[in-house]
């Protein structure tokens, strides 16, 4: 398994709409996240930040980053959600969310 933890910047002009987005998320959505091996997500607020963290369970992440990224339902999905967003200005090539580095777990 894999924990991955992400930040990015929210709009404050965008916050309330993002919340009441993921209040009640597009039919769908959550059904292709769990069939990506993604389980364990969470998404948290503070400031003009969003924290999100997830835990992977699958054999190969990419292709299910990719298998995600071709489904039209998420495709909506993020037609909704990213203007809401600014990602990082450290972002790496190709992020949308930023990875942080793991400093330290406890199970």
């Amino acid at each position: 398994m894999m924990r991955i933890g992400q930040m990015i910047k929210v709009k404050p002009e965008g916050l309330q709409a993002y919340k009441d987005y993921h209040a009640n998320p597009l039919p769908g959505v959550n059904e292709m996240i769990k069939e990506c091996n993604i389980q364990n997500y969470s998404i948290y607020h503070r400031g003009d930040y969003l924290f999100s963290y997830f835990e992977y369970v699958g054999n190969d992440y990419e292709a299910d980053m990719e298998k995600m990224a071709a489904d039209p339902t998420t495709q909506k999905w993020w037609d909704l959600v990213k203007p809401l967003m600014e990602p990082l200005p450290d972002k790496l090539e190709g992020e949308f969310w930023s990875d942080m580095e793991e400093v330290y777990h406890l199970d």
